[in-house]
């Protein structure tokens, strides 16, 4: 089995030899289940969304070189995210997806909606109503590829969706389609919103103007036969198009499908902004590509030990995030996050251990942070990372 990668090795992960052949022996053991490894990371997350009001972010991303041109293996993620504070609380979902490319629209079309790939955004959706069961209140934040009415009309209770929507549909009325109404929609206000950097964009304060009102699209069916027939679920589109875009650049247009209130411009700008959240699983994605794991070029020819490998990086990825807010946001208003967000109670006489060696004789090389705190243990994981204390952030762990 050859195993390696530019950003994770075995070799590398192992320390010494007989390390890495103990991580392969793991990697390559049919009784580690990657269900479990979710499991697992699920179950500490949800203890750490009870009382809060939070955010399951979607998506799907490439975890092979292949997968890139559309075939080959995917990963569908669902990260938890505090709606305040943007702290990163943890893994709420996950699973492979594979594509060998023989889906057609018509073996799609006749397929219950169970066996599509499309279901795994319901599934995400139950996941984060399981995860988040003890919060204040749960929304679940998705793309285009998630515009389904399936997932609206058997969406978990106590669960909110606000979702990008992708299609055009005909209304259960069997008056003019969504985008003619939107654009028929009186405004409601204008506002300035910073747009997050994306493909293509770069990152600037934009102003725009909301609409919003709500809809009952027609009912899915085959061959057009729910084309008037309302679906039984009101949804609120949200429409949100910038007024004056920087020269040469395309004008933001969001159209965005919630089952979250938007009557006013205020309700409506809320649910841009829990759009705009989106950025923090797009960061994950780098951090687990890019720039950090490499994921897409791991080397294994076992196909579970990929897997293994695979989810193991999404964990760790997950815990540089986290480690990553606790260090830029040190100055904010919010509380410090736990330690034990990203590392367990025990793990904290290793911590003092590493500070008491690396702090030096100024104030600004100790430690500042209380020990309780993921600030603690990013102060000495940026150390670790040859940050010297006096210029700049903690450097030493990935920039996200």
């Amino acid at each position: 089995m050859a195993v390696g990668c530019l950003g994770v090795a075995v070799r590398r992960l192992g320390g010494d030899r007989a390390g890495e052949i103990g991580l392969g022996r793991f990697l390559r053991n049919p009784a580690v289940s990657t269900e479990a490894m979710v499991a697992e990371a699920a179950e500490r997350t949800a203890g750490r969304c009870a009382g809060r009001r939070v955010l399951v972010i979607q998506d799907t991303t490439a975890a092979a070189p292949d997968a890139i041109r559309g075939k080959g293996l995917f990963l569908h993620v669902g990260v938890a995210v505090d709606a305040d504070d943007g702290a990163v609380l943890g893994l709420a979902d996950a699973s492979f997806l594979l594509r060998d490319g023989s889906e057609t629209k018509e073996s799609t079309r006749r397929a219950p909606f169970e066996a599509k790939e499309s279901f795994r955004w319901l599934a995400g959706a139950r996941a984060a109503g399981h995860v988040g069961a003890c919060a204040e209140q749960v929304t679940v934040v998705a793309d285009r590829e998630s515009d389904i009415l399936e997932l609206f009309m058997q969406r978990p209770e106590g669960v909110d969706l606000p979702v990008r929507a992708k299609h055009d549909r005909a209304m259960g009325d069997g008056g003019p389609r969504l985008w003619a109404r939107a654009d028929a929609a009186p405004e409601l206000g204008q506002a300035q919103i910073e747009l997050p950097a994306a493909p293509g964009r770069r990152a600037r304060s934009a102003k725009v103007a909301v609409r919003a009102l709500s809809v009952e699209p027609a009912r899915p069916g085959r061959g057009g036969q729910g084309k008037h027939v309302p679906c039984g679920v009101h949804i609120t589109l949200v429409d949100v198009r910038e007024l004056d875009p920087p020269p040469g650049a395309a004008p933001v247009h969001w159209r965005l499908l919630t089952t979250l209130p938007a009557g006013d411009a205020k309700e409506a700008l809320a649910v841009v902004d829990l759009y705009r959240r989106r950025w923090a699983i797009e960061q994950l994605f780098r951090t687990l590509k890019t720039a950090g794991f490499d994921i897409e070029e791991i080397d294994i020819e076992d196909e579970g030990a990929r897997r293994r490998l695979v989810m193991a990086a999404l964990i760790a990825a997950i815990s540089v995030q986290q480690i990553v807010y606790a260090r830029d946001g040190i100055q904010g208003p919010s509380p410090l996050r736990p330690l034990t967000d990203a590392f367990d109670a025990a793990d904290l006489p290793l911590l003092r251990a590493y500070t008491a060696k690396l702090e030096g004789k100024t104030t600004r090389q100790k430690n500042p942070h209380p020990e309780d705190s993921l600030a603690y243990a990013a102060w000495v994981c940026a150390r670790l990372g040859g940050w010297t204390g006096y210029y700049g952030k903690a450097r030493g762990i990935a920039s996200g």
